[in-house]
């Protein structure tokens, strides 16, 4: 990094806040030495953890609050009484110019509600999205919409591409990424007219910031076809939580097979080397981090349940979105788009 990178910190959000937050926030130093942290929480319960990771204390700088928002808080809730809290003051601290980004493991709903509240959207965009990066045959790939969205429209879709094709760009280094719109099937007649919709604008579109790939599957998914798949809020959260499920499964499943007698057993031994391999290959706290785009600020979420590592990457996630300008790159694109400076082929749209 150029300069140093500041990024806030809700540290009274997630199952093991404030410890967890911190730790992750030290492992983060690691890889991004010039990074610095906005701690927002309870000085009672974050100074303890602090005295206990010198290499993390000088990097810190630490704003009291007792207030916190609650794991099973409503949005409207958090919006009616959250000022104040850990997690509203460190995403205020991104809308005044303060930090380059925040990352929360707290609440998602009251997070969104929150952050859009005070970020508000960039000229273009219609509604945020939640994005994620998972692995895939090939390499990494970028879905999104992840549940913010349960309704859209084609516009939305199309936003959703550009959107996660910056993403894209900036956190996985790919500099013109294959899109995807997911649909129950790969010819042109297929889907709902939503679907069909954003498909015929996204193929008519010249001049845009990726390769538009057309309809893909769900398999595709995993297989690497595409390095950003776009769909609508519900049938991205169920194709996520089934890829966990599935993932889960077949950890159970060769477990319990490697147990089942002592032969398997000495075999785990002899596979252990690949096994770990798969298991780093695989592991979901290096995918941690869902980030909400289409919003004037850089807002990454990570999981409740974060470990150390988990939200470590999270906050990478972060500063790579700050360091390779991902804000900038929205409002560039948006406003060509707006502009007229990406042109409609007229054969692509009337085929």
């Amino acid at each position: 990094m150029s300069r140093d990178l500041t990024i806030a910190l809700d540290a009274m959000g997630g199952d093991g806040a404030p410890k967890i937050v911190l730790k992750g926030a030290s492992r983060a130093r690691e890889r991004f030495p010039n990074a610095r942290f906005l701690v927002f929480g309870d000085e009672a319960e974050i100074g303890p953890v602090l005295e206990r990771l010198p290499r993390l204390k000088d990097a810190v700088s630490l704003v009291h609050t007792t207030n916190h928002i609650a794991g099973d808080a409503k949005p409207s809730a958090a919006l009616r009484t959250g000022r104040g809290s850990s997690m509203w003051q460190a995403i205020e601290a991104v809308h005044t110019g303060v930090a380059d980004g925040v990352v929360s493991a707290g609440n998602t709903g009251a997070l969104m509600a929150i952050a859009k509240f005070t970020l508000k959207m960039p000229a273009g965009i219609s509604r945020p999205a939640m994005a994620g990066s998972m692995p895939t045959l090939k390499n990494e790939c970028v879905m999104l919409d992840l549940g913010a969205n349960i309704d859209c429209d084609a516009q939305n879709l199309v936003q959703f591409a550009f959107m996660g094709a910056l993403f894209a760009g900036a956190v996985l280094g790919l500099p013109r990424p294959r899109v995807g719109l997911l649909n129950v099937g790969a010819e042109e007649l297929k889907g709902h007219d939503v679907v069909r919709g954003a498909h015929a604008a996204l193929r008519a579109l010249e001049g845009a910031p990726f390769e538009y790939a057309g309809f893909i599957e769900g398999n595709d998914i995993a297989a690497g076809v595409v390095d950003v798949v776009v769909t609508d809020g519900f049938t991205g959260n169920v194709a996520l939580k089934t890829i966990e499920g599935t993932s889960r499964l077949y950890s159970d499943f060769l477990r319990n097979a490697f147990r089942s007698s002592w032969l398997s057993r000495l075999g785990y031994l002899l596979a252990r080397p690949a096994l770990d391999k798969l298991r780093a290959r695989v592991d979901p706290r290096r995918y941690n981090g869902a980030v909400f785009l289409g919003l004037n600020g850089v807002v990454v979420k990570a999981h409740g349940g974060s470990d150390a590592l988990a939200f470590a990457s999270a906050i990478g996630v972060a500063l790579d979105m700050v360091q390779h300008g991902f804000m900038e790159h929205v409002r560039e694109e948006f406003d060509r788009l707006a502009h007229g400076a990406m042109v409609v082929d007229p054969k692509s749209a009337t085929s």
